[in-house]
């Protein structure tokens, strides 16, 4: 007898070169109550899903006879199966990894390093997070682009020595995206920017060179010591929380070490506790797609705090975990869609 969807445990297919790795990532899958199988290219993969279809593929990207990039694209006009991306964290392998975001994956995850037999309980986590997160995302199509997206380069401002606003803006699974539209709509004069995206360690800094290169305002991982200022985002490390800080007239960030927070680090929540401490009224919280509650009790500390607070509609999310959570615990001003989202930024920036 076969199983109903929803009572069958999720079937994951993990394509790799490396058996350490496929022999690892097992474990770990089958540890979260999963079904796996494993495929040592995507050509082989093409065969076993042919016979059983997975619920989620977790990919690496450097493989024999055919690339995961050139899988994923496959994949995508063919058979939509959600994928998670099991990279390297070197330069070429976090770039790549940034790209398969982009043509549609749902998550990223690190791949394991020398002794991988050995993962910490932390990685763990993470790995079976994102899967469980992928099995419950849906293909983007076409991805809605700014309504003022410049046409040529344009010269960046001179940030200014203080910021009268400071928005705080969280994501997960699908978040990639939705940041990258986002901060394409955002002006030169945008009000200074906080943000956690849930991503692993050495790829938040080829995410923040990419939009870098995409938008009118300087983004960038942010370090310790970080001035928010218009026209400028700071984006969390990977694996660091990150917090907001009153510095006489001015904010700063700092980036430190400490435990998972609701599951993650960085942890919206840890950003947006600190942001509700430091800036209080004059601050915008903005809770984004993702799976599970991470967010949620900091944007209501935001607004608790006088702060304005959206979060992301349904109809636009990847996954609607975190702005439903945050929805559900009354934090939530407004509930917007996607492409509302910059102007209603904008908009409450300017009229405070």
């Amino acid at each position: 007898m076969t199983l109903p969807a929803e009572e069958r445990p999720l079937h994951v297919l993990v394509v790799d070169d490396s058996a350490v790795v496929r022999e690892a990532l097992t474990a770990v899958l089958r540890s979260g109550g999963m079904s796996v199988a494993t495929a040592a290219d995507p050509l082989i993969a093409q065969e076993k899903i042919k016979r059983e279809r997975p619920d989620v593929i977790v990919l690496d990207l450097e493989m024999p006879r055919m690339d995961g990039l050139s899988f994923l694209r496959k994949l995508r006009a063919e058979d939509p199966i959600p994928v998670v991306i099991c990279s390297g964290l070197t330069g070429h392998y976090a770039e790549a990894a940034i790209l398969a975001l982009e043509e549609g994956a749902s998550e990223v995850v690190t791949k394991p390093k020398l002794g991988v037999r050995d993962f910490l309980h932390e990685s763990a986590i993470r790995i079976i997070d994102a899967v469980r997160a992928a099995a419950g995302t849906r293909w983007r199509t076409a991805r809605p682009r700014p309504v003022a997206k410049p046409l040529g380069p344009v010269p960046r401002p001179a940030l200014r020595i203080t910021s009268d606003k400071v928005v705080a803006l969280g994501a997960s699974t699908g978040g990639t995206e939705a940041l990258r539209f986002l901060l394409e709509a955002m002006p030169p004069d945008a009000p200074g920017m906080v943000i956690v995206q849930h991503m692993p360690e050495g790829f938040t800094a080829a995410f923040a060179k990419r939009l870098h290169g995409l938008c009118r305002i300087e983004v960038k991982e942010a370090a310790n010591g970080d001035r928010v200022n218009e026209g400028r985002a700071l984006i969390a490390p990977g694996n660091r929380h990150l917090v907001l800080v009153r510095s006489g007239a001015h904010y700063a960030v700092e980036v430190m070490d400490g435990p998972l927070v609701s599951r993650h680090r960085p942890s919206v929540d840890v950003l947006f506790r600190s942001v509700s401490q430091a800036a209080g009224p004059n601050a915008l919280g903005v809770l984004m797609t993702g799976m599970g509650d991470d967010g949620a009790d900091g944007l209501l500390a935001m607004k608790q705090s006088g702060a304005m607070t959206f979060a992301q509609d349904e109809a636009s999310c990847v996954v609607f975990g975190m702005p439903r959570a945050a929805i559900v615990r009354g934090a939530v001003h407004q509930v917007l869609p996607l492409t509302r989202i910059p102007q209603a930024i904008l908009t409450s920036a300017r009229e405070a």
